[in-house]
């Protein structure tokens, strides 16, 4: 483990420092994700503009939700967000050579890309967090403000092993990509919202199934000291880490089914 975490630390310093070659390219491509991010977050205050809460949730609250949300899919993007390439991988026999490395395969795709410029994603959720906390007046307990440090972490977590879980599908279906990006960049979208706000089913979905409502809500309401619409349990409310936890259990789980399932009909 310990090896393996200083390799990954030396080869992602080398793609920084081969990066950084070109500062003036860094800055503007960072800075463009910056300001196109902020788009997501217009489309929010133009609905506060018609409505003065969404179900029951301020624009301050959602505006938490919507940047810690924001914040650990940028650091998802940006440490597993190459693993879109994997569906050309498979396509053109890429993978092939992964696998007859002494390396694992999941290491080896985790490590192949590093685009720091992403950080534009995170800065400007960063920004809208800072925005959040200085307009909500929160009960701060030590409870509290643990969680908001285990949050990100943990949905960070959770995005990934979504992302790892759904890309599978490209080891079946190689074109497969699209279905992954519904689970992926759609469930990031339907968490900048309170999930009280969607349809039973899809409630049901983003708390049972695929275990988004666990990335910002269930925290959110911990923080901020909410009454949850639902009714749901409130230990659901201090349970992230361990839902990101199994979530990765199960992403490894399917990650080696597949590739077990790639190898049986011989690439």
């Amino acid at each position: 483990m310990a090896d393996g975490l200083t390799l990954y630390g030396r080869l992602i310093a080398a793609r920084v420092r081969a990066q950084m070659q070109y500062r003036v390219s860094f800055v503007l491509e960072a800075l463009g994700m910056f300001l196109i991010s902020f788009l997501d977050f217009l489309a929010i205050l133009v609905i506060f503009t018609n409505v003065p809460q969404l179900g029951h949730w301020s624009v301050q609250e959602v505006a938490f939700l919507y940047a810690t949300s924001g914040l650990s899919f940028a650091f998802t993007d940006l440490l597993i967000g190459h693993l879109d390439l994997l569906s050309r991988w498979v396509r053109d026999g890429s993978f092939d050579l992964v696998l007859v490395r002494p390396r694992g395969a999941l290491y080896q795709m985790v490590t192949a890309d590093f685009q720091l410029r992403r950080l534009g994603k995170a800065a400007q959720a960063a920004v809208v967090l800072a925005y959040a906390l200085a307009s909500l007046h929160i009960e701060w307990t030590a409870g509290r403000a643990a969680m908001l440090i285990v949050m990100i972490p943990a949905g960070t977590l959770i995005f990934a092993s979504v992302w790892i879980a759904t890309i599978c599908i490209v080891f079946w279906i190689i074109d497969g990509q699209e279905v992954s990006n519904v689970f992926t960049y759609g469930g990031q979208y339907l968490t900048e919202y309170p999930i009280n706000i969607y349809d039973r089913w899809l409630r049901r979905f983003l708390a049972y199934v695929v275990p988004m409502a666990f990335v910002a809500y269930f925290p959110s309401l911990y923080i901020l000291g909410k009454t949850d619409e639902l009714g749901l349990p409130f230990w659901l409310q201090l349970s992230s880490p361990l839902v990101a936890l199994a979530a990765a259990g199960v992403a490894s789980l399917v990650w080696r089914r597949a590739v077990r399932h790639y190898q049986s009909a011989g690439g």
